[in-house]
């Protein structure tokens, strides 16, 4: 065969000077190079005068009017669990782009089930919906509202066992708290799952992650939860807390550990084993949606030498309150000629409220250790204990879209809502 009439998309074993090896055929930017992906996931370039022999195995045409026919003789259970499937965008939502060699967005939902047919022998997927495909960093806080509001909607339809999030690993952790705060009176399961590596690679972490993540829909946990690989092997995910839960590395299949607390399951494709404390699935009860939230907070991260005025900026902008991400045990600039002290009494007294959390992420804010800590605590700024710095943030958005009392703000600050506060910190959940 001509390497000229290769097909984009075609499935194909190519001889050359170099080696042999099977690729799928990629759009290449000149004709002097054959583009390929790997069937490791890389792209390379095949110069046209190294190819020796050419075998196609899969048409491009086969192969789409192949996955249209088994998209289509996907039949429901009414033996399995019903789920609904919410794709919000990220890898895990993704599939090769033979134009690109990169992976673009699904538009076709029943493509889920072509790529992940194990899905179907665990759950029945009764309706998959797509608010918006978007990377996680492109989200903002009236997505939090509205994924909300599906979710709400499908936790009080008692023919629904239980729901799946499909999101990008960034920000994942933002959503999973801003859900957790969200949905009061939790009756099933809500699962994120992600992946760190897009499908069409052999190292892809899509397919264990959403088969657990299944898995753990159909449980019995009644929680906001995060399902994803749980070490670099494929043996099983661990079920992780939405609230306390943190991507800790950029590559990595296990990129999210629990901080400050144990996971609250190991997720087996065929069984899931139980670690920790949950809420039981009750479906008789109604879950109430709480589920605005206020872009008037910020993040803060102090450094040293940090001059305070970054205080004053907030507050002359309207923000009602921020977190602080402090040192240590609590700790800020405190002496010399950028002392915060003045300065956090004044924007406090003013009514920007300031809370504190740990920038270390274990252990937790202790104002009673050194005598800085309680001159800090003296003007105002609430310590929050372990909670992790972009779950306060949260937890702050959340509270202010609410209430709009301050006082009742600072109450539910302090308030252990929805297990962001653990009270009994282990040594065992250090780096767990």
């Amino acid at each position: 065969m001509k390497v000229k009439e290769l097909k984009i998309g075609s499935y194909a074993e190519l001889k050359t000077k170099k080696g042999d090896f099977r690729c799928t055929i990629l759009e290449s930017p000149t004709s002097e190079i054959i583009l390929v992906k790997l069937d490791s996931g890389y792209n390379i370039g095949v110069k046209e005068e190294d190819i020796l022999d050419v075998k196609i195995i899969k048409k491009n045409e086969d192969i789409k009017e192949k996955e249209n026919k088994e998209a289509k003789q996907k039949k429901s259970s009414k033996e399995l669990p019903n789920i609904v499937l919410i794709a919000t965008g990220g890898t895990i939502s993704s599939r090769l782009d033979t134009k690109t060699g990169a992976v673009t967005p699904l538009t076709n939902p029943e493509e889920l089930f072509v790529i992940y047919p194990e899905l179907l022998n665990i759950v029945n997927v009764s309706k998959v919906e797509i608010p918006f495909m978007k990377a996680s960093e492109n989200m903002e806080s009236d997505d939090w509202t509205k994924l909300a509001e599906i979710v709400e909607k499908y936790l009080n339809d008692k023919n629904i066992d239980g729901i799946i999030l499909t999101h990008g690993t960034d920000f994942l952790a933002y959503t999973g708290a801003a859900l957790s705060f969200a949905l009061k009176n939790l009756n099933k399961p809500i699962v994120l799952t992600y992946s760190q590596r897009s499908s069409d690679r052999a190292s892809s972490d899509a397919r264990l992650n959403l088969i657990c993540a299944a898995r753990a829909a159909a449980s019995e946990i009644a929680e906001v939860m995060l399902v994803g690989h749980a070490n670099s092997s494929d043996d099983y995910c661990y079920a992780l807390l939405g609230s306390k839960v943190r991507k800790m590395h950029t590559s990595r299949r296990d990129t999210f550990r629990p901080i400050n607390t144990e996971p609250l399951a190991k997720v087996f494709p065929d069984k899931i084993q139980i670690l920790g404390e949950y809420r039981a699935k009750d479906k008789s009860k109604k879950v109430e949606l709480i589920g605005k939230f206020s872009d008037k907070v910020a993040l803060v991260k102090f450094y040293p030498g940090q001059d305070p005025e970054i205080l004053e900026y907030y507050l002359k902008n309207g923000y009602k309150g921020i977190v602080v991400e402090m040192s240590g045990l609590g700790h800020v600039l405190t002496r010399g000629k950028n002392n915060w002290l003045p300065k956090l009494r004044k924007v406090i007294r003013e009514g920007l409220v300031v809370c504190g959390a740990a920038q270390t992420l274990y252990g937790k804010l202790d104002p009673f250790v050194y005598s800085v800590q309680r001159e800090i605590q003296d003007t105002g700024v609430i310590f929050l204990r372990d909670i992790l710095p972009e779950t306060a943030l949260v937890k702050m958005s959340w509270c202010f879209g609410n209430f709009k009392d301050k006082n009742k703000v600072v109450e539910k600050m302090l308030e252990n809502v929805t297990k962001e506060y653990n009270f009994k910190l282990s040594e065992e959940q250090f780096l767990n």
